[in-house]
């Protein structure tokens, strides 16, 4: 079902854990699956110095996770926000259609990481555009 990266992802994934003392939080969830995630950044000179996450969920879940944090870690914010499910499933060289979803958890809980690490600075919030992915009926 999954295909070499992504079983190397599930089976070794990067960036687990929890930075005690983060300067953002984000946590997303999907109801459907019960996949939670939850991700950990440490921001130096707007620069995502330090990356971590915690994901309870399925292999696509902590794989999507761990290809996420290995993508955006050492970008700017600005960076790591355009950093799309698409561009983590094309890293991760494709997920079953059934579990792209699992992608785009770790997107929005990277972009609440973010946004809560500039709500903590009382920086403007980044703002979510392009959002046609959650229109999945």
């Amino acid at each position: 079902m999954y295909n070499e990266k992504v079983m190397d992802h599930f089976e070794n994934p990067r960036n687990t854990g929890v930075i005690k003392d983060a300067d953002g939080i984000g946590e997303e969830g999907n109801p459907q699956c019960g996949d939670i995630m939850k991700v950990f950044i440490k921001v130096k000179e707007n620069v995502i110095e330090d990356i971590k996450f915690q994901t309870f969920g399925c292999g696509a879940a902590i794989a999507s996770s761990s290809m996420a944090t290995e993508l955006v870690k050492g970008k700017t914010l600005e960076e790591a926000w355009d950093l799309s499910n698409k561009a983590v499933v094309e890293a991760l060289e494709g997920l079953p259609p059934a579990k792209v979803h699992c992608s785009v958890l770790a997107e929005d809980a990277i972009h609440k990481a973010i946004n809560d690490y500039r709500k903590k600075q009382g920086l403007p919030l980044f703002e979510e555009t392009k959002r046609e992915h959650h229109h999945h009926h």
